[in-house]
């Protein structure tokens, strides 16, 4: 067995006393639970007797809006309270009478589990099984009559609670116990007393339980406030609460150096330990905070009872005239960058440069030295191109591909080469593009183009080529709809861009007799793509190409903004595309880069470069092409299914849906997006912020080899390895932070219009579906947070330094 396992397994502490309390404690809740449950309704406490009640009907009645519900005893008190409160305790029991306690002194980590276990876990578990009325109808009546009743009825004592309790004191309070207590000296004292840690761990647990009381207001509580201040209530908190989490985890120094003293476990620096107990008290403490935050959120929009239920008919009807007289930005409706947009030639004065670059791109590449850092074919595709496109699809849309330099010869070379073939029927999907994009996230890593300015410069040509080829053979812009791997990156991730075209005025194109939109006129084609804009409800296979702009006799296309992610939502109709839940290509399409996100950004990591390696040396293998590959199929095939199909099965059956299993999966696949983005921008981000620069001496050092001295001498400096700026695994961390909310709520939104014949379902039915995705989500942002805080290779730069990322 291993030592440390056996040591934790000898460690628990004898603590009587505190086993004691709590047995009593769990004791007398047990009996007023089960007291409760079997008292009659007319006595329930809190409830509206009606006279006219059946006979001997063991039930309360309660008033909801305008009606009068039912509600049983045993309503009143479920097992989950029971469950819930127990939680608590046991929660209590953990952090102080287990193997947490005696390693707490020895790991900062395992101090920072015990933390959460006293502020995050066991309050809100307490308060949610309604402690009061149980504990109090578990205690003898002498004492309850005698001691408890005259301290319940003291005016100044009830004062007091509800003042702390109040959400400003009760914030401020925890806050401050928060901070004060990881405030160095503190920490020191409580870790060298041992008075004064029970006193620590009191605070922690007391001044939880005031912050999460009017977070779950237990029973018999009564709501005196909006529940809208609990949102930034909790906002607030997790705020505070990521960014003392950041100042432990960055902190190039030890912050407590009791923990310089002890003996090292699992040869573990203090360090490590330290940024790992940041991480811990960053990663659940977000999730104790945003989880409930959203929670209430959901409830406050949507209601908590169950729907109306009206025909999806009546929906999109609803949806079309809410979109009819767009009052909101349009880019084109802007004084310079709109005239710009809508001149004929525009995308051809956006794609002009970037086929230069990409030229003395390849040109570098195949000529010049096959040092990655020293090339342009190294630095620029792979650190700057990558970057900036990702920071685009953010901010403005899909506006890469309307600039792409990849189309420019075949759109330069239309009249003299006519498409007049369609693309094969059977290949109208885009399971082509899901093996080629698997393919070069695979070869990528397996082959190391990104340390290849040779290949990287045939990955260009042969784009180039491709793009003429099939273009010139197939009408409907087949290259960039059912190939280009670069262009399905661009489509998925534009589904959570704020920006569409789309069209103004819905009642203008229902007027419209020529729809020249799509099928071209004044000179202009139509949309290649045949996606109809009044039909079209998202980026998917939108080029940004701008014809249909052109196009339009009636000025009525705009490039509109709209909530993120709002296309991923609904499931209905769009031209082009169908229905989300009919595609599962699309699905597949989504997963491949969603994982190989995580893949992508996971290969560079210092501890899996590490496990790769001895993996290698284990198994006396020369190359780690086999190594690479078992990875990649891991990652991109087998392990999206593996987790694809629990989340779909447990949902389906949570849930009770009806629905075939292959339409839920698919269906929900797209709430992963917003969180494949965000982990893309992150890796994306990291690249470009910590070697922004390296272009400058390629750059320098191409143009002395064509004879051009205007630039100087290469400053190879800015190639070199440097430290990170201490900012830039923060934004990494924001990025993730963002994605995992909109992904959250896509998964919401998505359950919550599962049926096919109704509007929305009840918000509890709504959870349960949502519920196994939401837990899929935060595993995916758990793993983007910790490859965000392992050493990264430092790739496209010089020797010279060590990059964290």
């Amino acid at each position: 067995m291993n030592p440390t396992l056996d040591a934790a397994l000898r460690s628990w502490p004898a603590e009587p006393w505190l086993w004691l309390v709590l047995t009593v404690v769990a004791v007398i809740y047990t009996r007023g639970w089960l007291l409760l449950r079997r008292r009659p309704a007319r006595t329930v406490a809190g409830t509206l007797r009606v006279p006219s009640a059946p006979h001997g009907a063991d039930h309360a009645w309660e008033r909801h809006g305008t009606r009068r519900v039912p509600v049983t005893s045993a309503a009143r008190w479920p097992a989950g309270r029971l469950a819930a409160f127990c939680g608590g305790l046991i929660a209590i029991y953990l952090a102080l009478a287990s193997p947490i306690e005696p390693f707490a002194l020895l790991l900062l980590a395992v101090h920072m589990v015990q933390h959460v276990l006293l502020m995050m876990v066991a309050p809100p578990l307490v308060w949610l099984g309604a402690p009061l009325v149980p504990l109090l109808r578990g205690l003898p009546e002498p004492v309850r009559t005698v001691w408890i009743a005259p301290l319940m009825r003291n005016r100044s004592l009830r004062q007091t609670f509800n003042a702390l309790t109040q959400p400003a004191v009760a914030l401020l309070l925890f806050v401050a116990a928060t901070w004060l207590w990881h405030w160095p000296p503190a920490y020191e004292l409580a870790l060298r007393s041992q008075n004064w840690h029970y006193v620590e761990h009191a605070c922690f647990f007391g001044t939880g339980l005031l912050f999460w009381f009017p977070v779950v207001r237990p029973y018999p509580y009564r709501l005196r406030r909006s529940n809208w201040i609990l949102v930034p209530y909790l906002f607030l908190a997790d705020v505070q609460n990521t960014v003392l989490s950041a100042l432990i985890t960055f902190s190039g120094t030890l912050l407590y150096p009791y923990y310089a003293e002890v003996p090292r476990l699992g040869g573990l620096s203090a360090i490590a330990d330290q940024k790992a107990a940041g991480a811990i008290m960053w990663v659940p403490g977000s999730i104790a905070f945003l989880v409930p935050m959203f929670s209430i959120g959901v409830k406050l929009l949507y209601g908590d009872g169950a729907r109306r239920k009206y025909p999806r008919a009546a929906k999109q009807r609803t949806i079309v005239s809410r979109s009819a007289g767009y009052r909101g930005l349009d880019l084109l409706q802007q004084p310079l960058l709109g005239r710009l947009l809508k001149w004929r030639h525009s995308r051809t004065l956006a794609q002009a440069p970037l086929f230069l670059l990409a030229a003395l791109m390849i040109v570098d590449g195949l000529r010049g030295p096959q040092i990655a850092p020293m090339n342009l074919a190294g630095v620029l595709p792979w650190i700057h191109w990558r970057g900036l496109l990702m920071l685009s699809l953010l901010v403005g849309g899909n506006f890469f591909c309307m600039a792409c330099p990849f189309t420019l010869p075949r759109r330069l070379a239309r009249r003299w080469l006519p498409a007049t073939h369609d693309w094969p029927r059977w290949l109208r999907s885009k399971w082509l593009a899901v093996a080629l994009v698997g393919l070069f996230l695979w070869a990528y890593e397996a082959f190391a183009l990104w340390d290849s300015p040779r290949w990287t410069a045939w990955i260009a040509v042969g784009y180039f080529v491709a793009a003429f080829a099939i273009d010139s053979l197939f009408r409907g812009a087949a290259f960039c709809k059912y190939v280009c791997p670069i262009g399905q990156f661009n489509f998925v991730q534009s589904l959570v861009s704020p920006l569409e075209i789309k069209v103004r005025e819905p009642a203008t194109c229902a007027s419209c007799a020529t729809k020249d939109c799509i099928r071209g006129g004044s000179g202009v084609p139509g949309c290649e793509l045949n996606l109809f804009q009044p039909r079209k409800a998202s980026n998917m296979d939108c080029t940004f190409c701008l014809d249909c702009i052109h196009a339009c006799p009636h000025d009525n296309v705009g490039i509109l903004i709209a909530p993120p992610g709002k296309s991923l939502w609904s499931d209905r109709p769009r031209s082009g595309v169908g229905r989300f839940s009919r595609r599962t290509d699309l699905a597949a399409l989504v997963l491949v880069l969603v994982f190989g996100a995580f893949a992508n950004a996971a290969g560079m990591v210092g501890p899996v470069v590490a496990w790769e390696q001895a993996l290698q040396a284990r198994l006396g293998w020369i190359s780690p092409l086999a190594i690479v590959s078992g990875f990649y199929v891991a990652m991109l095939l087998l392990l999206p299914i593996v987790l694809v199909a629990v989340a779909t099965t447990i949902s389906r059956q949570c849930g009770s849906l009806d629905e075939r299993w292959m339409r839920t999966a698919t269906r929900f696949c797209f709430a992963l997006v917003p969180i494949g983005c965000s982990m893309w921008a992150a890796h994306y981000s990291f690249h470009f912020f910590s070697s922004y620069d390296t272009a400058i001496p390629a750059a320098q050092r191409f143009a002395a080899d064509m004879g051009i001295s205007v630039l100087g001498a290469p400053q190879w400096s800015c190639s070199c390895c440097r430290p990170v700026a201490n900012w830039l695994p923060r934004l990494e961390i924001l990025c993730l932070d963002f994605g995992l909310l909109l992904s959250l709520y896509t998964a919401f939104r998505i359950a919550r219009n599962r049926p096919a014949n109704v509007l929305s379902v009840p918000v509890s039915q709504t959870l349960n579906i949502a519920l196994p995705w939401a837990i899929l989500i935060g595993l995916l942002f758990a793993a983007g947070i910790w490859i965000v805080l392992q050493p990264m290779q430092m790739r496209g730069m010089l020797p010279g330094g060590v990059g964290a990322g």
